[in-house]
């Protein structure tokens, strides 16, 4: 989860394994060294309780390999969009933490296709456990997902109540007290605004930003900046999150009259998170292990646990633990846009929302 701030940091990057520079412009290899490079974000990786440091130890034990974690740069996506536009190298065989806006991205950008490989299912053993509700929908084969989380609202129940639906939220009772998160640069951030459209179309959505405006909504960069800083300082009374917050909240003794979930219209919106090998990857052999090892019963458990967001796989191919069952909250709706209604729309929807309302 992109966002997740963990207690507990993990001093240096080189206590993780990162990477350094190996830039690769010779189309990539089938066997490599035996280190694998996997590009992730911050939270995967930035605390000892992360799911990266389980994972690297367990798979480097597993496969006699090492396994080396690269930070995801600042631009996100957009740093390999780039770099490919210029037929520069990229210093990774993985990409672990895609949504489907990125690979959206990708192919508005590059041609489709583009960026990472096509996944030879026959070189993998467990692709079969995910849950097909779970798929990025990548019509070019490049994804498998490895979490899924449900973009929600966690509110303070001593001060406001559950908001029944989203317009609810531009009504007085919620005044100057939701905080939100930029969708330029935010994956919490673009999932709330994609729900609006949703909601509110493609004609309304921009209207209904502007009564949260007047509402009193506030907009700051990151989950991190609004979750971890504002909200849990008591700034605001409610803010956007993750449908999981409860797990999290549990794990630390957080008092739970400020982690209660809410599911506005009985809607959550979906975000599942995949991983992909880079078209030049210097080891494809064993990102093919890597997937299937990230698709194991325990790797799962513990991504979930450890990333606090639902495993990709099917119930019977993963065991979870009670608390995990008790605090993870479903909603009765999945809402969500597939990537044929994000190609070529969802980068204008995103601009035209920011020249308004981003960092209010």
């Amino acid at each position: 989860m992109k966002r997740r701030a963990l207690l507990g940091a993990i001093g240096s990057g080189s206590a993780l394994g990162i990477a350094g520079c190996l830039t690769r412009d010779d189309g990539g290899d089938e066997e490599g060294d035996g280190t694998l490079t996997v590009v992730t974000y911050e939270s995967m990786i930035d605390t000892e309780d992360s799911a990266g440091p389980w994972l690297k130890e367990r798979f480097e034990d597993e496969f006699d390999a090492e396994l080396e974690w690269e930070q995801l740069p600042d631009g996100g996506i957009n740093h390999y969009v780039q770099r490919a536009d210029r037929d520069a190298g990229i210093d990774a065989d993985v990409y672990l933490g895609l949504n489907v806006d990125d690979l959206v991205r990708v192919d508005d950008q590059l041609e489709d296709g583009a960026l990472f490989r096509e996944l030879d299912d026959d070189r993998l053993e467990r692709a079969d456990r995910v849950r097909d509700e779970f798929a990025l929908g990548d019509p070019h084969g490049r994804t498998l997902t490895y979490d899924m989380g449900y973009i929600s609202l966690v509110y303070d129940e001593t001060e406001v109540a559950e908001p029944a639906s989203l317009e609810a939220l531009t009504e007085p009772e919620y005044e100057d007290a939701l905080l939100a998160q930029n969708a330029q640069k935010a994956d919490s951030g673009q999932a709330f605004l994609l729900w609006t459209i949703d909601a509110f179309g493609e004609d309304g959505y921009l209207d209904y930003w502007q009564r949260l405006e007047d509402n009193g909504v506030r907009v700051l960069d990151g989950w991190s900046e609004s979750y971890s800083g504002a909200y849990m300082e008591g700034e605001r009374s409610m803010v956007v999150s993750y449908s999981t917050d409860q797990v999290y909240a549990n794990r630390f003794d957080y008092d739970f009259s400020r982690h209660q979930v809410a599911f506005p219209d009985d809607q959550g919106y979906a975000n599942p998170e995949g991983m992909a090998i880079f078209e030049g990857a210097g080891d494809a052999d064993l990102a093919y292990d890597f997937f299937d090892f990230v698709l194991s019963s325990e790797a799962q458990a513990e991504i979930a646990t450890r990333n606090v967001q639902y495993p990709a796989v099917a119930d019977e191919h993963v065991d979870l633990d009670e608390e995990f069952d008790e605090y993870a909250h479903t909603p009765e709706e999945m809402v969500s846009f597939g990537y044929d209604d994000l190609q070529g729309n969802l980068d204008g929807w995103v601009e035209d929302w920011a020249q308004e309302f981003a960092g209010q």
